[in-house]
């Protein structure tokens, strides 16, 4: 094991800082069976080789202490106060050299770090994105206005020491926010998105676009939601809460046809992209709430084998189960990130016609005390 965190007691993004390895998937399993047990036997959970490093999001937060002494790291839990981070021990390790460059480079190109109190100074964030098998990097600084000094000079200055970052962006957010980017995006360097492979699969990643921030992790639980589905290639399927598109982009190598559906219209666009990068031509995406677009394919009596659905970590409501059930599908496959709302919608699907065949989990975030779990359902005959 590596040595105990020295950030442990003032930052609390780890609940399991210091706790071995085996132990964190011990508990983490048995906390999944106690929620489960009504449902099914619940298989082992699958855990990393090595779990440390595995982060390939990482964001700083900047700001100023005392006489102006620039700190870059996260909030304390349940605070403002930042604690400041050379080296984590779940991030990237280059992603981190490079947040520790860019405040090392600060001073010299007169560049503030913003003050939340003062509303002084530019720089507020900085988000690393790199690629598990392309190596890819992309920088965001997160600026309030859109002017960097010496923009150029910096780049090559940063570039200097990482030649493996690809592309730099810099996002304006001038808004009183707890949000981390604005909406406005001016690539300085590079195509202003990396690019990164998934089950055989290329995807792009933009600032603002959603990508596991576990890619190793994230193949084996999107190759066991698509064992889950058992696809023979005759299959039309519903990727449900679609996002960029990942899952259903992977699961239309196995199915006839694949509908993604993403309310998120920034997250659609990635999606045909990605879907166009990969030349998959049985796929199309909807911008549409997917619950509602369910309830409308139902209404039309229309056939879908297969939903997969990976909602977010408060779980489905109950009018998206009820379009489900609606729709009917002989094939359900729960993605969840959060075990206990999905102990609460498994009942629901069980009282309407399903049964759990089997549940998987997995262990996406190390030292923290998320899960995730792949379930796979069946209409009961």
């Amino acid at each position: 094991m590596e040595n105990k965190c020295i950030y442990a007691k003032k930052c609390g993004g780890c609940d399991y800082q210091g706790v071995d390895y085996p132990k964190q998937l011990e508990t983490k399993e048995a906390n999944v069976k106690k929620l489960l047990k009504d449902f099914v036997k619940v298989s082992p959970i699958v855990g990393m080789d090595n779990p440390y490093h595995y982060r390939h999001k990482v964001h700083a937060v900047f700001g100023c202490v005392g006489r102006g002494q620039v700190v870059a790291g996260v909030y304390k839990k349940n605070s403002h106060d930042i604690v400041d981070i050379e080296n984590c021990q779940i991030e990237d390790k280059e992603a981190d050299k490079i947040i520790r460059d860019v405040k090392g480079l600060l001073k010299s190109f007169k560049i503030k770090a913003y003050d939340e109190d003062t509303g002084y100074g530019l720089l507020r964030h900085v988000l690393v994105r790199k690629g598990y098998h392309t190596g890819e990097i992309m920088v965001v600084l997160v600026l309030v206005s859109p002017i960097l000094p010496s923009k150029n000079n910096f780049v090559k200055a940063l570039r200097k020491n990482h030649p493996n970052i690809s592309t730099v962006v810099i996002n304006v957010n001038d808004k009183k926010t707890s949000m981390v980017l604005g909406e406005r995006n001016i690539v300085v360097y590079g195509k202003g998105f990396i690019e990164d492979k998934l089950c055989g699969c290329t995807f792009r990643i933009s600032p603002n676009s959603f990508y596991q921030v576990n890619p190793a992790q994230t193949e084996h639980l999107y190759e066991k939601a698509i064992q889950c589905a058992k696809l023979s290639g005759k299959e039309i399927v519903i990727d449900a809460y679609c996002g960029t598109g990942t899952i259903g982009i992977i699961a239309s190598k196995h199915a006839k046809e694949v509908l993604g559906v993403e309310l998120n219209k920034d997250a659609i666009r990635d999606a045909i992209t990605n879907a166009k990068r990969n030349d998959i031509k049985n796929i199309r995406f909807v911008n549409d709430d997917a619950g509602k677009y369910m309830v409308s394919l139902a209404e039309k009596k229309e056939n879908v084998d297969v939903v997969i659905m990976d909602p977010p970590r408060s779980g489905s409501d109950e009018a998206f189960l009820s379009s489900v059930v609606k729709l009917s599908p002989k094939r359900v496959v729960y993605v969840s990130c959060g075990p206990d709302t999905l102990a609460r919608d498994l009942k629901y699907l069980t009282k309407k016609g399903y049964q759990v065949e089997e549940a998987t989990p997995f262990d996406m975030f190390p030292f923290t005390s998320h899960t995730e779990v792949v379930v796979a359902l069946s209409k009961k005959r």
